[in-house]
């Protein structure tokens, strides 16, 4: 009896020790490692000069007046400076320190203070407003202490990080918290994939490093949520999506990034369903540039990309930031989802920065001879594009399709399509009449599947795909 109680007591120390061996437990202090870092980190504050024209009559013109444009220029130029705050982390010790572009964009002067109490002037290497990121270069032969970059792609829910920073102009502020959620986006910049923090973050902070607990920066701290402080949500610049931008912003001043030359969209339950794709996934193809890349390599409006250089694409946002990290003219191979089977392209990249593929004009207002038709399944009312269509709206002039000139409330369409769109496919068939559609509509409701897809271009002269379920 007593040898069995030894082994079971053994057994509960053996299990204990090895739980605490194999967890990471709570800090005690963050002091040695913020004492460390903390001469890594400066203080940037920015002037700005703003001209503006004061107004030279006792009142105002109402918004939109003619005579707003007819006598703006007859004011008083008026220059006032404008500052503004942020953080930034020394990089190399010849002085070169990264920070947020929206921290240093437009400004006159920058001043970077270390250590609390050395000024120095600094000049802008590169910048780069996609990411939201700028490489400062201190004016001076001064020898500072560098930080290191992490590997941020191993930073994991939960994981302590200290943030350091400026927040309010205080100065050198730490602020410790955890990793609370990877992979963000939240519609500041292009390419998003930021990782969220508990970790208090305040508006002067934007610039500064997030570090993990080996003292390497993981992030570049750039957003929070809540106008008056910090509520616990903040939002730093993955270190291994930066670390390529910093590098090519050193070493050319400016940004190379790859160029597919598509418009994408995400793949709804439904066009997986109409594409016989076994679960939503990839990203839809919803036009090709002309003379881009993928039009030279033969990829098409209505392929889906399922992955990219070996890359798998489960969501669209992912594709933007994996081609836009790819070396341009590199040739990869792009496995697509066409006609129900995958098959694969290979594609020479281009360089985004160089091409003309997110210009979009404006589509002006003309007067139309209407002919509407009712779609009463889709409850819609269009009528032909016309020539006048094609010329104002600087469609190709082959274009065929119907204009989009009411929607009912209760329409399918309701939630996905604007006035004044023109559905130019249906279920890949070209569309050149009312009655074309309504032959589609008939035989997507004569089947089990019940999915209408649309292809369509919006007001800005998108192409984009739309799925939708008919009653």
């Amino acid at each position: 009896m007593k040898n069995i109680k030894l082994t079971f007591l053994t057994l509960i120390l053996s299990l204990t020790i090895s739980f605490n061996v194999s967890s990471k437990t709570v800090p005690t202090s963050f002091a040695d490692l913020a004492e460390k870092l903390m001469p890594s980190v400066v203080n940037i504050s920015t002037r700005t000069t703003v001209v503006t024209n004061t107004n030279p009559f006792p009142f105002q013109f109402p918004p939109g007046s003619p005579f707003e444009d007819m006598f703006k220029e007859f004011g008083t130029p008026q220059e006032r400076q404008s500052a503004a705050l942020g953080s930034g982390f020394i990089i190399d010790e010849k002085g070169i320190v990264v920070t947020n572009n929206h921290v240093i964009q437009d400004a006159d002067d920058i001043i970077v203070r270390v250590n609390g109490d050395q000024e120095f002037k600094a000049k802008v290497l590169g910048a780069d407003p996609l990411m939201d990121i700028a490489v400062l270069q201190l004016e001076t032969n001064e020898r500072f202490v560098p930080v290191a970059f992490g590997n941020s792609d191993k930073a994991r829910i939960g994981d302590w990080v200290i943030a350091i920073g400026n927040p309010f102009g205080l100065g050198g502020t730490v602020t410790a918290g955890i990793i609370s959620a990877r992979n963000r986006s939240i519609g500041l910049s292009r390419y998003e994939d930021f990782i969220q923090t508990d970790a208090s973050i305040n508006s002067g902070n934007s610039g500064g490093p997030l570090f993990d607990m080996e003292g390497n920066v993981i992030g570049i701290n750039t957003a929070i949520l809540g106008r008056n402080g910090s509520i616990g949500i903040g939002f730093s610049i993955p270190s291994n999506s930066a670390q390529i931008v910093i590098k090519q912003l050193i070493e050319f001043g400016e940004t190379k990034r790859g160029w597919l030359g598509v418009r994408i969209q995400d793949v709804s339950k439904e066009i997986a369903e109409v594409e016989k794709l076994d679960k939503p996934r990839g990203a839809l193809v919803a036009s090709v540039a002309e003379n881009s890349p993928s039009e030279k390599a033969g990829i098409k409006a209505g392929d889906i990309i399922l992955e990219f250089n070996g890359e798998k694409i489960n969501q669209m946002k992912e594709l933007p930031a994996i081609v836009a990290r790819t070396e341009v003219g590199k040739k990869v191979e792009v496995k697509i989802w066409r006609e129900k089977r995958e098959i694969i392209k290979n594609v020479i990249l281009g360089r985004l920065e160089t091409s003309d593929d997110f210009k979009i004009g404006k589509i002006p207002e003309t007067d139309q001879e209407i002919n509407e038709e009712i779609i009463k399944n889709l409850r819609i009312a269009v009528r032909p594009l016309n020539k006048e269509d094609i010329k104002n709206r600087k469609l190709p002039n082959q274009t065929k399709g119907l204009v989009v000139t009411k929607i009912a409330n209760n329409s399918p369409l309701a939630n996905s399509v604007e006035l004044n769109s023109i559905i130019v496919e249906a279920q890949k068939k070209k569309i050149r009449s009312a009655n074309d559609l309504r032959n589609v509509i008939k035989e997507v409701l004569n089947s089990n599947q019940k999915t209408l897809l649309l292809a369509i271009y919006n007001n800005q002269n998108q192409r984009r795909y739309i799925g939708v379920k008919l009653d």
